[in-house]
């Protein structure tokens, strides 16, 4: 076959069409409808099914997800009492305004009882958190270690917290140390007065 062939055929004449022609042109055509059919007939439902495929997949997640909270909801909601049960106890154990002075008391008769010599003993401004206010306390006692030791046990065991921090301790002489140290004890927001003397900044969050 010479391309003079090619310029023989008439297109509009099938008749005078070679038959090898006549077989190309058949499957040039076969290829043209294969592809028209994949690319606008095949393929966008291919990748409908896969969305919907995707879509099934996290449907199925969700679903678990959800299945897991919905069995696990009666432990979620014992946990939830017991922390409900916990933060109550915690809350106990923040002294009211009222009682701020009561436990001043106790911390000071805590160390006296243990023989030490209160040097300082200076509550400090409150400072409000989030949620609670911090009531500092300064301190300087004198004594020996195992006084020390003793006085922070039994603030460990007072009814109300109370927590140490910035302790420091020098020998003052040969018979006895000093200790310096910062003491605080916490105040839940609630339980405030909105007409106490430090009160706007108070009123303000409170109210927010």
């Amino acid at each position: 076959m010479e391309l003079s062939d090619l310029s023989d055929i008439d297109i509009q004449d099938l008749s005078s069409w070679p038959i090898w022609f006549r077989w190309v042109m058949i499957a040039v055509i076969g290829i043209a409808i294969l592809f028209g059919g994949y690319k606008y007939l095949i393929e966008p439902e291919q990748l409908g099914l896969e969305k919907l495929e995707r879509t099934e997949v996290q449907l199925k997640d969700t679903f678990l997800i959800k299945k897991e909270l919905v069995v696990n909801l009666p432990a979620y909601r014992e946990q939830m009492i017991e922390i409900q049960d916990r933060f109550g106890v915690v809350l106990k154990q923040l002294p009211d305004k009222t009682e701020v002075p009561a436990l001043l008391i106790d911390i000071s008769q805590a160390g006296l009882s243990r023989g030490l010599i209160f040097n300082q003993f200076k509550p400090g401004d409150p400072r409000t958190e989030e949620f609670y206010i911090t009531l500092p306390i300064s301190v300087k006692v004198t004594g020996g270690y195992h006084q020390f030791a003793e006085f922070i046990s039994d603030l460990a065991s007072l009814p109300r917290i109370v927590t140490l921090g910035n302790m420091k301790i020098v020998r003052s002489s040969e018979e006895a140390l000093s200790m310096s140290a910062q003491l605080f004890t916490y105040q839940y927001l609630d339980d405030l007065s909105l007409d106490a003397p430090d009160s706007q900044s108070q009123k303000e969050r409170v109210k927010g």
